[in-house]
């Protein structure tokens, strides 16, 4: 993934830059507005993310945000800020971000936070998803396994929609939280396990293919146990 970061502070630039990198992503660098421009207008530069800081020479990352959006709306943006003030989000949300964080943040929050906004823009372009004999439908919410209709909740529905999308790995619980919760802020992590508990009965009574792993520590994945 093609990552801009933005930022007038060259040591916390650089810092972004290397730890994004660390991810396996491929990072550019701006110091200002118009460099951000004049990269994400390159073609071949094909910027997917753009972390934006609100405080700007020049142009603001608000301006900045809704110039981005104007080259391409494909392009995601984060904008981060020192300051929490409501106004400054509604703002920013406004501008066209997708995201915002407020400094200082944890380099591992934003690395999930990237991942989610890429994993919902991929769902955007997909009406269903098939997996172990499991379709689910993206847009009535309505799920079936091997032909039967499932009974699920809303949030039930999207926590199964997150481990099929995502089948191939182990999801993290931090992860399920802000896929399907949208925040970590003042929730149990406990009602993670008490949905997937719940989820793991109505596929056990309809005698799905597929099942629920839990690896300690780790997270939980889908697996297809047919044959």
């Amino acid at each position: 993934m093609k990552i801009l970061v933005v930022d007038d502070e060259p040591e916390m630039t650089s810092l972004l830059a290397r730890g994004l990198a660390v991810d396996g992503h491929d990072v550019a660098e701006a110091y200002d507005g118009i460099a951000a421009i004049r990269q994400a207008s390159d073609k071949t530069a094909g910027v997917d993310v753009a972390i934006v800081d609100v405080m700007l020479p020049g142009m603001s990352g608000f301006e900045l945000t809704r110039r981005l959006k104007e080259i391409d709306p494909r392009i995601a943006v984060i904008l981060l800020t020192a300051r929490d003030a409501v106004d400054d989000r509604v703002r920013g949300l406004d501008s066209g971000a997708d995201d915002y964080m407020v400094k200082p943040f944890d380099l591992a929050e934003l690395s999930a936070r990237i991942r989610a906004i890429r994993r919902r823009d991929a769902l955007h372009t997909q009406t269903t998803i098939e997996f172990g004999g499991l379709t689910l439908d993206l847009v009535r919410h309505r799920a079936r396994s091997d032909g039967a209709e499932l009974m699920l909740s809303r949030t039930e529905f999207d926590l199964l929609r997150v481990l099929a999308h995502r089948h191939d790995q182990t999801v993290s619980r931090a992860d399920i939280l802000d896929e399907v919760w949208e925040t970590r802020d003042h929730i149990d992590p406990n009602i993670v396990d008490q949905y997937l508990s719940a989820l793991r009965r109505k596929l056990d009574r309809a005698s799905a293919s597929v099942r629920i792993v839990t690896t300690r520590g780790v997270g939980f994945q889908l697996v297809d146990t047919g044959v």
